[in-house]
């Protein structure tokens, strides 16, 4: 059985998904899809021990080698993502059964926990496989699913976004296919690895560069890269709340996972470094600036932290465009730790929303008398978005200020601490409101409101105390991520 965990990682949720939607019943399909998110877990820490331990696993589906045949390979860096993908979307589970009762009609829970499992399915897909078309074929998997997801919001304002995801989604999609193409008219194979081998015999034609440039922009647009982030902030805000914690700490993480792959594992480090570097750099400071901007004027709360998404996606773009072992570290770092950051903010917005049906700012004057353990999540995930010392979100930033430092970019380094300073502006505004407003009193917060169910605040706080503990014991991630940054840099694993 541990010989076949790489295409269990996939088949389990894959399974799951229609079994669920058999059962018809909203109590058992969550218990199954918990069951299932929790197998998926274990197989992908299994996967991690096994990639320490003994190096890359290639497994061959059907018998066929690869290139002939569909290969799923699993190294350092999709172990990695394939644990954070699978703890998180198990986590946000947990929660589900309390937190889409409000937002999701009893007839339809069911079909949530069916495209939600198809959802995680692709996403670890994506990450699992080492075919350059199955990735295709995973992603439009998990975008369908996606689409499906964010129109199950109650505001009707939620079909546009998911009329605007899809349009965008697939223009990027296409972009990606066409690079496929491309490669594959090049190289003759869809192997990543073979690929890769293939390439550099004709690394100065312009059809590479062309399939390069398809690629980057197709994938771009869906880790929402500045500027092409303009389907997120309405996906983030009209999505159920649970879809929204769902994607904000794994949709966007296997996106950034899939431009690592193909940046560097296809095409190599020192491909297009004269134009990717600057490119990345520039477009990762607009986006930290410019979205925190946007983000601190912002009236609803979701929508804010949504902005603060892209901004933070900024982040990890820059890691990228330094270039170096460090710099990849940094962002593989921040991919981890804003995971763990946005799966608890939102979802203890989730549980705002189970108590008092919004997330306007108004509403959140004098919240914490009455919701203060949500409160205090909220408090503690956004000084760890900050990156205050002993939280997540100050290891990874301090690595990313210190590989600009090492490669001669203090001006970079600097604007990466002042883009931080903007997040205390709009962390604080709401934890002033929460804690030092005052109510309306024709408002719902002011009469006598209840905190969240348990049933919400443990996977809350689970997420919350996981942001304390990696940083102050770093070694899981710190290792890992210097593992594979050195190994996809050239090095060995």
């Amino acid at each position: 059985m541990l010989s076949h965990l790489p295409i269990l990682q996939v088949i389990v949720p894959l399974l799951a998904a229609p079994a669920c939607l058999l059962l018809n019943n909203p109590r058992l399909s969550w218990l199954l899809a918990c069951f299932a998110g929790g197998v998926s877990l274990l197989i992908s820490s299994l996967l991690l021990y096994q990639v320490q331990q003994s190096g890359v696993i290639s497994y061959m589906l059907g018998g066929w080698d690869a290139p002939w045949g569909i290969e799923y390979r699993i190294d350092l860096l999709s172990a990695y993502v394939l644990l954070i993908v699978s703890a998180i979307g198990t986590v946000v589970l947990l929660a589900a059964n309390t937190g889409i009762r409000q937002e999701i009609a009893d007839d339809k829970q069911s079909l949530f926990y069916v495209l939600y499992l198809l959802c995680l399915a692709g996403l670890l897909g994506i990450v699992a496989t080492g075919d350059i078309f199955n990735v295709f074929v995973f992603l439009e998997i998990s975008s369908l699913a996606t689409y499906a997801l964010v129109a199950f919001g109650r505001d009707r304002r939620a079909l546009l976004a998911a009329y605007q995801y899809l349009i965008l989604g697939t223009i990027g999609a296409t972009f990606l296919l066409i690079g496929i193409g491309l490669l594959y008219s090049l190289t003759g194979t869809l192997n990543m690895q073979d690929v890769a081998e293939r390439l550099p015999q004709g690394t100065d034609s312009s059809s590479v560069y062309t399939a390069f440039a398809f690629m980057i922009v197709g994938v771009g647009l869906k880790l929402a890269l500045f500027p092409l982030h303009l389907w997120l902030p309405n996906t983030y805000t009209y999505a159920p709340s649970m879809v929204t914690a769902f994607l904000a700490a794994t949709a966007t993480k296997v996106a950034i996972y899939l431009l690592i792959r193909l940046h560097f594992s296809i095409f190599g480090d020192d491909f297009g470094k004269e134009i990717i570097q600057p490119l990345f750099i520039t477009l990762g400071l607009m986006g930290i600036f410019v979205a925190s901007m946007v983000a601190i004027k912002q009236p609803n709360i979701k929508r804010l932290f949504a902005y603060s998404s892209v901004a933070q996606i900024g982040y990890m773009i820059i890691g990228i465009g330094i270039g170096t072992s460090l710099g990849l570290q940094a962002t593989l770092l921040h991919l981890f730790n804003h995971a763990l950051m946005k799966g608890a903010l939102f979802l203890a917005l989730a549980a705002v929303v189970y108590r008092i049906g919004s997330t306007d700012r108004a509403s959140f004057n004098g919240l914490a008398k009455h919701m203060p353990w949500t409160m205090a999540a909220i408090v503690v995930a956004g000084l760890s978005l900050i990156g205050v010392p002993l939280t997540v979100g100050f290891i990874s930033k301090w690595y990313l200020v210190l590989a600009s430092f090492q490669n001669g970019l203090w001006p970079v380094a600097l604007l990466i601490v002042i883009g931080s300073l903007l997040a205390v502006y709009y962390v604080w505004a709401l934890v002033e409101s929460a804690y030092f407003g005052k109510a309306d009193v024709n408002s719902k917060a002011s009469t006598q409101i209840n905190e969240a169910p348990l049933s919400l605040l443990i996977p809350v706080w689970i997420l919350v105390l996981a942001n304390i503990y990696f940083g102050i014991d770093t070694r899981l991630p710190l290792e890992a991520s210097a593992s594979a940054a050195s190994f996809l840099m050239g090095g060995s694993q």
